[in-house]
């Protein structure tokens, strides 16, 4: 390990380990900041330390039993801004696109530093531009869903499901949606169908502009898990860490879906696409498979929430569907209860940046919030009561993650719709060098 792996592995690990995360935990219930460890390399002492184990066992500076002698006993043990400092000057020493990755990277981690310092109380508030500028790089704005509505409440009348105004648009889609409804008990086996469809689809509408390389790199490696009273609608956890018997990576995953959730087999479709083939399940396997091939550093190995690359991968993700289909627009599939399914999960990451919005932007209460999501966004009422609470209030998540879906899903459309499949798509998926959300074009 390198002096850059060893300052992003202490640096990674140990903001993942101050809030609660254990990135080895193979469930998003133990999961937080760091997304991966995959690089057969020694855990740092962020995540070794014996007062670190007390930290995750605890949950982290944000948890509802806080024993400040373990945080006080961990910052003093683990010197977290001098791991980040070192990402930041490895970063500004490395030219071209690995070092703007390093230092937006820098950027990110002490956000949270600092974040995490607020809640002890131990620093100042943190500027809510500031958490959102470190993420996406660009500053806060409110969602428009006006568009997206319009088109549903077009698109449910051709289905036959009228409304006039908000109320009836809503009971208009939670009948849709209450007819096309998944059952939680065949998640597994409806999963397995249509992983397989988009495997399919992405091999005839994805793999022709990649390098040939990365054609044998399994992109859905992956098993379908229902969770209950779990706080996430779902948690995708590559885990990277199986070998073959020649020490190939198997590129193996889960997906836990919470089993209270009310979706629709439109929408799980779009889930489908996003979480696995060909979103973060295939983007996770390109990048484990560059490492391997020499051809991405160390940080491609411990990808991490929060920050410019998280929201890259958000908008690969949200625009995974259109990439299997070949497409740019939604409208270009004929199938207009897939069209409505996009637009509604579409809908609910507009929801999440401006629950976010709202919540740390505004000011706004809870309850506003949660009545906001549901009448112009159209989620569901499980979906407003999350997201305007556990996800929206939470101290970090709130201000720095909720954002990243909207922020991350224009940007790459807009990529999409200017560059040609063949630089694009290579660009997104790092084959041209591990990039963001902020230097994605300078690889193009």
């Amino acid at each position: 390990m390198d002096q850059v792996a060893k300052f992003v592995a202490d640096a990674v690990l140990g903001i993942d380990t101050l809030w609660g995360g254990d990135v080895m935990c193979p469930s998003g219930t133990g999961r937080f900041i760091a997304d991966s460890w995959f690089g057969d390399e020694p855990l740092p002492l962020s995540y070794t330390h014996p007062v670190a184990a007390k930290m995750r066992e605890m949950g982290g500076v944000s948890a509802k039993n806080l024993d400040r002698s373990v945080v006080e006993a961990y910052i003093q043990q683990v010197d977290l801004p001098k791991a980040i400092d070192g990402v930041r000057h490895e970063g500004k020493n490395i030219s071209g696109l690995r070092g703007a990755f390093l230092i937006g990277l820098a950027d990110s981690l002490i956000v949270m530093w600092d974040l995490a310092m607020e809640i002890l109380g131990k620093g100042p508030a943190v500027p809510y531009e500031r958490c959102v500028l470190a993420s996406t790089a660009k500053p806060p704005e409110p969602s428009r869903p006006e568009a997206k509505r319009a088109r549903v409440a077009e698109l449910l009348g051709r289905a036959g499901y009228q409304s006039s105004d908000g109320e009836s648009l809503l009971r208009a889609v939670d009948a849709w949606r209450k007819e096309r409804m998944i059952p939680m008990a065949s998640v597994k086996t409806l999963g397995a169908a249509v992983i397989a469809r988009f495997d399919q689809l992405s091999v005839a509408n994805l793999l022709p502009s990649l390098p040939e390389e990365l054609a044998p790199v399994p992109r859905a490696n992956i098993e379908f898990l229902p969770i209950k009273e779990a706080w996430f609608s779902g948690s995708m956890n590559y885990v990277g860490r199986a070998r073959n018997a020649d020490r190939s990576p198997k590129y193996e995953a889960t997906y836990e879906i919470n089993a209270s959730l009310s979706i629709s087999v439109p929408e799980f479709e779009q889930l489908v696409s996003h979480e696995v083939v060909p979103g973060h399940v295939t983007t996770f396997a390109y990048l484990q498979s560059l490492y391997v091939r020499g051809l991405a550093g160390f940080e491609a190995t411990v990808l991490t929430m929060n920050t410019r690359m998280a929201t890259l991968a958000e908008g690969i993700a949200n625009n995974a569907i259109l990439v299997a289909h070949g497409v740019t627009e939604i409208d270009q599939r004929p199938d207009e209860d897939l069209q409505i399914g996009v637009l509604l999960a579409l809908l609910q990451d507009d929801a999440k940046n401006q629950s976010s919005y709202l919540t740390w932007g505004e000011g706004r209460e809870q309850k506003e919030v949660a009545t906001t999501l549901r009448r112009e966004f159209l989620v569901s009422e499980e979906r407003a009561d999350k997201l305007s609470g556990a996800w929206g209030r939470h101290p970090l998540l709130g201000r720095m993650y909720l954002p990243a879906y909207r922020a991350g899903t224009e940007k790459v459309a807009d990529l999409r719709r200017r560059y040609p499949a063949e630089r694009v798509l290579p660009a997104i998926y790092g084959c041209n060098g591990l990039v963001d959300i902020a230097t994605v074009e300078q690889a193009i």
